[in-house]
């Protein structure tokens, strides 16, 4: 169930969360904005009131809209108790949010990695490294999905410090974003979808990032863009953002089956040939990695080409799930295989509904190639 359909069914999920609906287990995860806590629905803490909740579908996608698990009816919980290993390296990812444990800390510390691995998806369902990204993460994508003015109520609610709230947006975006001001900037904007969450980043020059807010691999783009443009990346209001918004919704209506967004210039000479190509995919249809790679002429360049299309980071946007293995497998996809299934059908039955032609026409004409 998708965080959309959850949505529409919020009233019946607050009735189920204020009498402890057991049958209701595994069905949401409910979100305290005024603690930043989240909950299973049976959790024995006083309710709140219904304008401070918000229900995901899952703890994973609580934990990337910066809610942090409830320490009293552990909503993370495998169905055994947590061990002491968990507990600990929980408790030292909150305390040290804009920080995260590598391999050789957790040696240092005298913890073999590949334990803390087993037992974090032991009883998390994700390894123990996923955890703190997730937790690190959804700290500072709380600012970009609240929005500046809601920055000081997000850093006086919800965190184990304001502190760490603020070093970890900080770190992964280059200011707090009341400092934003005469700094050259990035605007950034959190999107709801049927899919999940997505993150974009847009400014004067056009769209550099649009995926999903958990796509492996997005932190690292997000530092080497801040590292590259010098630019500070804050959230704030633009009218490409509005526009992305505005035609990511069509998309996922059924009415847009491509973009007009103009793309920022970045990228190689290789993944900008690469990244063309992609725009010349029809909706509804895919084509191979070597296809692409001959399709640029560089036919023995098959996995470059797929290293540049896991390095598009504007993905549905430049459609990069729509590229298959030579078999007809999917495969590489960052935001997960599950998500590229559904884009793919998505798209083939919006082809083979007899939308009116110029809603097809309007939504293929505007495709700009500047990035």
């Amino acid at each position: 169930m998708s965080t959309q359909q959850l949505t529409g069914r919020a009233d019946e999920f607050f009735r189920a969360l204020q009498r402890r609906d057991a049958s209701y287990e595994g069905i949401f995860v409910v979100g305290v904005k005024t603690t930043g806590i989240f909950c299973r629905p049976t959790c024995s803490a006083r309710k709140p009131l219904r304008a401070n909740v918000e229900f995901f579908p899952s703890a994973h996608e609580a934990l990337y809209a910066g809610f942090r698990p409830c320490l009293r009816c552990k909503p993370m919980h495998a169905g055994r108790e947590v061990p002491p290993l968990v507990e600990e390296l929980r408790r030292q990812v909150e305390e040290a949010l804009s920080e995260p444990l590598r391999d050789r800390d957790l040696m240092r510390k005298g913890i073999d990695p590949s334990t803390a691995r087993r037992q974090f998806q032991r009883y998390f369902g994700m390894s123990f490294h996923a955890y703190q990204r997730a937790r690190r993460m959804g700290s500072a994508l709380a600012a970009v999905r609240k929005g500046t003015k809601l920055l000081d109520t997000q850093l006086a609610h919800g965190f184990e410090s304001s502190s760490g709230f603020r070093e970890a947006f900080a770190k992964l975006f280059g200011t707090v974003p009341s400092k934003a001001n005469g700094v050259h900037c990035l605007f950034a904007r959190w999107i709801e979808t049927p899919l999940g969450a997505i993150l974009v980043l847009a400014n004067d020059s056009g769209l550099y990032v649009l995926d999903w807010v958990d796509r492996r691999g997005l932190e690292r783009e997000i530092l080497r863009l801040r590292h590259k443009t010098k630019f500070a990346i804050v959230p704030g209001d633009h009218l490409l953002l509005d526009q992305a918004n505005r035609e990511i919704g069509e998309y996922f209506r059924g009415t847009r089956a491509a973009f007009s967004l103009p793309f920022a210039p970045r990228g190689t000479e290789f993944q900008r040939r690469v990244w063309g190509a992609l725009l010349e995919i029809p909706p509804g249809e895919t084509r191979s990695y070597a296809e692409i790679a001959r399709r640029i002429g560089a036919p023995k360049a098959v996995r470059a080409v797929a290293r540049a299309n896991g390095d598009n980071f504007r993905g549905i946007v430049i459609p990069c799930h729509r590229v298959i293995g030579s078999d007809g497998s999917l495969t590489g996809y960052g935001g997960g295989l599950p998500r590229k299934k559904w884009l793919l059908e998505h798209e083939r039955s919006m082809m083979s509904a007899a939308a009116p032609a110029q809603v097809l026409k309007a939504s293929m004409g505007g495709i700009v190639r500047r990035g």
